[in-house]
């Protein structure tokens, strides 16, 4: 790739980033690390990525695990670890073990946030890093008739305390160690802590850092976006697979599960990403189709009626299929006027798609035109949405069909029950201005 195009291409996405950077800033975000997420070779990459969602003003609190850590000072002391439905069984030996790698964790974090080298993506950061007992937590007990030791639920998250510090530009740091009242510790699932600081928090976002990239769908190509209800759905699907209830369940359906209470529980949004893959982080929240998957309550793409502020995103998705003579132009100043005949395609505050209705009463037939959807996002059955929507908005205009004038994409018209027709059929006033020089092809559809 040569210089200049490289760079055009910097130019292109620092623009098209530029809108995620206003969404972001003053944002809270909660960041799940797991301990392999620290122990991977990128995580050099991730902290320098955390550095600037902090200097574009998001709110963060990071949430450190220390799983392999651990087990790294259990083998070391010869000690066994038991799970028990999933959780460590935590005695008071290996509780000094977490706490150690708790502890050494901490620090290591820490020490690459206060990072400020010349010629680094750190220098000028001046990060301030804060630590507490924001996390309250009591014993799990005796469980199914196993005395869980040290392991510990979640009670209580500080938000308060940790807001006074978000409010601070400081990044709280907490780790899966609960403290209770009477001054004990308790080991507690990274997962557990992240998600219930996050709706503790009314956090934004919760973003959760794992082995894989997200979610696969059946084909083995990774879902985009997940709603909550099918999140659990999975989860549920894996449950059902494992008979032996003594094995751990996968990190992926930890995740999930984690995302779907956090969305089920207030939460807008929650994505899962890789802690590998160099970039993952800024791609999932700077880009509109990310590089994850994300979970949310509802989707965040939706059909619905123009207004005057969809103007500029309409002109900006119609121009290239203007320039290659598939849309007739429109001017700034008559798609202003003609605006409330129009529906968009919104994802994510972006139009990626657009129709317009415009009714003759008279005849009961109404024009379907202006029918675009962006390159990047063709498929996913947004065509047929936009259809569908105008179609219900001329039955109750009363019109008994619709017709279309096309010169490019006639089999996609045909292939949803339009039929060609001569231009005669069309109403008067559409007739008396056919231009004949584009010689565009008429078809009709019958509504009802």
């Amino acid at each position: 790739m040569s210089a200049t195009n490289a760079s055009t291409n910097y130019v292109n996405w620092f623009r098209h980033s530029s809108p995620y950077i206003n969404a972001h800033r003053g944002k809270t975000f909660v960041l799940m690390l797991s301990g392999e997420a620290i122990a991977d070779d990128n995580f050099a990459n991730i902290v320098h990525d955390i550095a600037l969602l902090n200097s574009l003003g998001v709110r963060l609190v990071l949430v450190h695990g220390a799983r392999p850590q651990a087990e790294q000072r259990l083998q070391a002391r010869g000690l066994e670890t038991r799970l028990h439905h999933d959780l460590r069984i935590t005695t008071p030996e290996i509780l000094d073990c977490v706490i150690e790698a708790v502890g050494c964790l901490r620090t290591d974090i820490e020490a690459r946030l206060s990072m400020g080298l010349a010629n680094t993506p750190m220098h000028g950061a001046r990060i301030r890093v804060c630590s507490g007992n924001f996390v309250t937590a009591r014993p799990v007990g005796v469980l199914d008739g196993v005395d869980m030791g040290h392991t510990g639920e979640l009670r209580r998250i500080d938000h308060d305390g940790i807001r006074r510090m978000l409010d601070l530009n400081q990044i709280v740091l907490l780790s899966n160690l609960g403290f209770s009242p009477t001054g004990e510790v308790f080991n507690l699932p990274v997962e557990e802590v992240a998600t219930q600081a996050a709706i503790a928090l009314k956090a934004d976002k919760l973003i959760l850092l794992g082995a894989n990239s997200g979610i696969l769908d059946s084909r083995g190509e990774l879902r985009s976006e997940l709603l909550a209800q099918t999140a659990r759905r999975l989860v549920q699907q894996y449950h059902a697979q494992i008979d032996d209830p003594e094995l751990p369940f996968t990190e992926t359906a930890n995740l999930l599960e984690s995302a779907a209470t956090a969305c089920e529980q207030g939460v807008n949004r929650c994505h899962l990403i890789s802690y590998s893959e160099d970039g993952a982080l800024l791609n999932e929240l700077f880009t509109r189709d990310g590089q994850g998957t994300m979970v949310i309550s509802h989707s965040y793409e939706q059909v619905r009626q123009a207004s005057i502020e969809d103007v500029g995103g309409i002109l900006e998705l119609i121009a290239p299929l203007e320039e290659k003579g598939v849309l007739v132009r429109r001017s700034r100043e008559l798609l202003e006027a003609e605006i409330e005949r129009f529906t968009v395609v919104e994802r994510d505050g972006a139009i990626i798609g657009c129709a317009a209705l415009y009714p003759f009463s008279e005849e009961r037939i109404g024009e379907l035109a202006c029918v675009a959807i962006d390159n990047s996002y063709r498929g996913g059955q947004r065509g047929d949405r936009l259809l569908d929507a105008i179609e219900d908005q001329a039955q109750a205009l009363g019109l008994d069909q619709l017709f279309v004038l096309t010169t490019r994409t006639a089999h996609w018209f045909v292939e949803r029950g339009f039929n060609a027709a001569d231009k005669d059929r069309l109403p008067a006033g559409k007739q008396a201005l056919y231009n004949l020089q584009r010689n565009s092809k008429v078809f009709i559809k019958s509504l009802g």
